[in-house]
């Protein structure tokens, strides 16, 4: 099926330094588009004007391929009250995203083909950012009947995952590994060992301090070592979902070290924040799984840098405001993420390479979920991130186009800051003339700008 954004979106995006780690390209280019694919990357603008094509001025921006999030709740059907696929689409555009990846946690869960269908069909009608369907590994993802997987791949699922939980039964996360290894679709983990389900945080020092109950890296490590291991039994394609523990990258190195084909992702909840937020029984910083320790921050951060974990991912899961109240017991887990996603994330990593940073987000992700884009090469999609590198802004929830208003990192202010987001060619978001000239930088004289390489 087409998407409603493949008509003739014809456009010339000039002045901008593009970056596409696929293609090894990092300088000034003019990406131009016809007909929503990318025709040509030129060295300067077309000297003559086209009627109908739109020139759109991108001077100051970096243009990338169109970044993905793999791995968002949208929380439709079934809990429209705390986000709908419009609101979260339309947030993932605000967000720089031109696709995101929606968990099958949903209610009714997405376990089966014509749900599938529906979740594609319902977002490609929205003309927003791309939306793609996980499909669910088990029926009603409770960890012991399988779902009709061929079915569901055949109906444009581009992966599976019990998401939320883990797959329950290791007796049917392997047959169902053993049923589906040909297929390209991945099997997405949540490491959480369920014995530890009723944790309210990490188990440490502050849980300690709190009297709560906690989750110890263990609860994660174990149930990654187990799945990897079901991926070295079958061959089948792997990817372990907001890596948060040093245990668990000691096991994802050795599940490399030993040929198993494994993906990692982190959010940059995981790579920011740490179980200090939780003292004083902040019920808002509950989330799942949770806020680690400063070593663990660290290491991720590291595992980022020597290419262990090469895949960022927001893990948005919004709820509302009630909902995340206290008592800690009671609050839901997650909070939103989409909207502060890139931001905060390049905020966490200054140091690591543009190159680097745009990958993880755009062609590394794709090459996991097997969907074309993630490069601005020749005849792809034209699905392209544009982002200021240093736009300073200061996060403000309630401005947020998601219906969830909780954030870890409310008040913050970060210097990367969304700018356009391409669709198909098509404009689905880009910053306002008026915010643009407020967010120009005014160095003092003499002043030097630093530049991210």
């Amino acid at each position: 099926m087409k998407s409603p954004l493949a008509k003739a979106e014809n456009r010339d995006f000039v002045g901008a330094r593009v970056v596409d780690p696929v293609l090894g390209l990092d300088a000034i280019r003019t990406i131009v588009v016809r007909n929503g694919v990318v025709t040509a990357l030129l060295d300067r603008a077309p000297s003559a004007a086209d009627p109908h094509t739109e020139r759109v001025d991108c001077a100051g921006m970096v243009l990338c391929p169109g970044f993905i999030d793999p791995h968002v709740h949208a929380r439709e059907p079934g809990e429209s009250h705390k986000e709908t696929l419009r609101t979260a689409l339309a947030a993932a555009a605000a967000a720089a995203f031109a696709a995101i990846a929606a968990m099958p946690n949903v209610r009714p869960a997405m376990d089966d083909a014509s749900r599938v269908a529906r979740l594609i069909a319902d977002a490609a009608a929205l003309r927003s950012a791309r939306c793609y369907a996980i499909g669910a590994i088990t029926k009603g993802r409770d960890g012991e009947a399988l779902a009709p997987l061929r079915s569901m791949a055949a109906a444009g699922a581009v992966a599976f995952s019990d998401d939320g939980s883990a797959t329950r039964s290791l007796k049917t996360l392997y047959h169902a590994a053993k049923l589906i290894a040909d297929l390209p679709q991945a099997f997405l983990s949540h490491c959480e060992d369920p014995s530890f389900a009723g944790a309210l945080m990490h188990e440490g020092e502050v849980s300690d301090l709190l009297g709560v109950p906690g989750s110890p890296a263990l609860a994660e490590a174990a149930i990654a070592a187990r799945d990897l291991l079901v991926a070295q039994a079958t061959g089948k394609a792997w990817h372990l979902c907001h890596v948060s523990t040093r245990m668990t990258l000691d096991v994802l190195r050795w599940a490399r070290t030993a040929g198993i084909s494994v993906t990692a992702e982190v959010t940059p909840h995981h790579l920011q924040c740490t179980h200090e937020l939780l003292r004083g029984f902040n019920a808002a910083m509950r989330v799942n799984p949770p806020l680690r320790t400063e070593a663990d921050v660290e290491a991720l951060r590291g595992a980022v840098r020597d290419g262990t974990i090469t895949i960022f991912a927001s893990d948005h899961a919004p709820h509302t405001a009630a909902e995340k109240e206290p008592p800690l017991s009671h609050a839901c887990v997650g909070f939103t993420g989409l909207e502060t996603a890139v931001a905060a994330t390049f905020d966490a990593l200054p140091d690591v390479p543009i190159k680097t940073m745009v990958a993880n987000f755009s062609g590394n992700v794709a090459a996991l979920l097997g969907v074309r884009g993630g490069t601005l090469a020749v005849g792809a999609p034209a699905d392209i991130t544009g982002l200021y590198l240093d736009r300073p802004w200061t996060v403000d929830p309630q401005s947020f186009l998601s219906m969830g208003k909780v954030t870890p990192f409310a008040g913050r202010t970060f210097k990367v800051r969304p700018a356009l987001t391409v669709v198909g060619g098509a404009i689905v978001h880009r910053v306002g003339e008026q915010e643009r000239a407020a967010a120009e930088p005014r160095p003092a004289s003499g002043a030097k700008t630093a530049v991210r390489t």
